[in-house]
């Protein structure tokens, strides 16, 4: 099977060019190219397929071989992949995905894919449709327990549900320990991506995930999405933030108005290879 590793500021996963190769039992395939001592290495496996609905479709799966249905950084990677390595000269594109046909614009420099820009959506806050059991019909700072602690969690679904975190240090926090407690709370029946978030200022805020399925990673783009909607709602940032993740940074506007949210970010190419499945 041929691949490409690339990365979007950190969050890396395997490409397959579906154009050209067929993989058989991807959620199998996803663990064993994942692992990063006895595979490729990444946070999941990604496959770029044709599609009858838009421009390309991106299947996307997790390192434990889980569905995923939406990855921010993984579509602009699948724009510049496939602008790249010929499959289009369009610089305008639909990427179908799990969770809704995305469109992007790709900059270029060089006749190579620098910059993209997705329209991520509409962002969901009614907590059944994140989905998160509540009593509220949002979940908006609202005290939770977690494995017998009291958090403020602001939940908000990107395609993917996200639990929003605030606290004063994230750099010594113990991510492993506390992630799995929140992505596998039943409050969360579809389990949970979750961001813990420092404010900064009213237009720059730092943020770590626990993402589900793969632990935490260097960055997640509907996280950062859902960071951004949170911190507006919640009075304390503006509708346009710079997101900073452990692998770079995003630049997230909220158009508050027609409720959509505009993510822009470089994606990179790391290697091509080949390898027996």
């Amino acid at each position: 099977m041929k691949f490409t590793k690339m990365h979007g500021i950190g969050n890396d996963y395997v490409y397959v060019n579906c154009f050209k190769e067929k993989v058989e039992n991807p959620v199998q395939v996803a663990k064993f190219v994942s692992d990063r001592h006895t595979g490729i290495g990444g946070d999941g496996l990604i496959l770029i397929k044709p599609s009858d609905k838009a421009d390309f479709e991106m299947d996307m799966y997790n390192a434990d071989g889980s569905r995923g249905t939406m990855c921010g950084n993984g579509i602009r990677c699948v724009a510049k992949y496939v602008y790249d390595y010929g499959l289009t000269d369009k610089t305008q594109i639909s990427v179908d995905t799990a969770s809704g046909i995305k469109y992007l614009d790709l900059t270029l420099k060089d006749n190579k894919v620098a910059l993209v820009k997705v329209n991520m959506g509409t962002p969901e806050i009614l907590a059944a449709k994140v989905p998160i059991i509540s009593d509220k019909e949002k979940v908006i700072n609202e005290p939770i327990m977690i494995a017998g602690q009291e958090y403020k969690i602001t939940a908000i679904s990107m395609g993917n549900p996200h639990a929003v975190v605030y606290m004063e240090d994230i750099d010594n926090l113990e991510i492993d320990k506390v992630g799995p407690k929140f992505e596998m709370n039943d409050i969360f029946p579809d389990r949970v991506n979750t961001e813990f978030v420092k404010i900064i200022d009213e237009d720059n805020i730092a943020m770590r995930v626990w993402e589900r399925g793969s632990g935490e990673t260097l960055a997640c783009g509907t996280g950062a999405c859902a960071v951004a909607v949170a911190s507006a709602i919640n009075g304390y940032t503006k509708d346009t933030v710079e997101v900073k993740l452990l692998g770079g940074n995003l630049l997230i506007e909220w158009d508050r108005a027609n409720n959509l949210v505009y993510k822009s970010g470089p994606a990179t190419v790391v290697f091509d290879g080949e390898i027996e499945i």
